[in-house]
C-alpha cells in the first residue's frame, strides 16, 4: 500500500514527531508507514485521513492502482 502522508505533512510544515503526537503513536510508527515498511491499522488510517481532512482513499492507495 502506498501513502501520501509525507506530502500532506510537508504541506502543513509538520514534522513526523508532531504528527505522531497528534495521532498518539510513536515517531517510529510514522516513519515506518511513510517508508512503506508498515501498513497502518484501518483505525489509524482513518485517523490520519481525518487529521489532514482528506478521504482515506486519497491518503492511501493499493500498489497496483498506480
Amino acid at each position: 500500500m502506498k501513502n501520501r502522508i509525507k506530502v500532506y505533512r510537508a504541506m502543513r510544515d509538520m514534522t513526523q514527531e508532531e504528527l505522531a503526537e497528534r495521532l498518539r503513536v510513536t515517531r517510529r510508527t510514522i516513519n515506518s508507514i511513510e517508508g512503506d515498511k508498515y501498513n497502518p491499522s484501518i483505525e489509524l488510517a482513518f485517523r490520519i485521513a481525518r487529521l489532514f481532512e482528506v478521504p482515506v482513499e486519497e491518503m492511501f492507495s493499493l500498489d497496483d492502482e498506480g
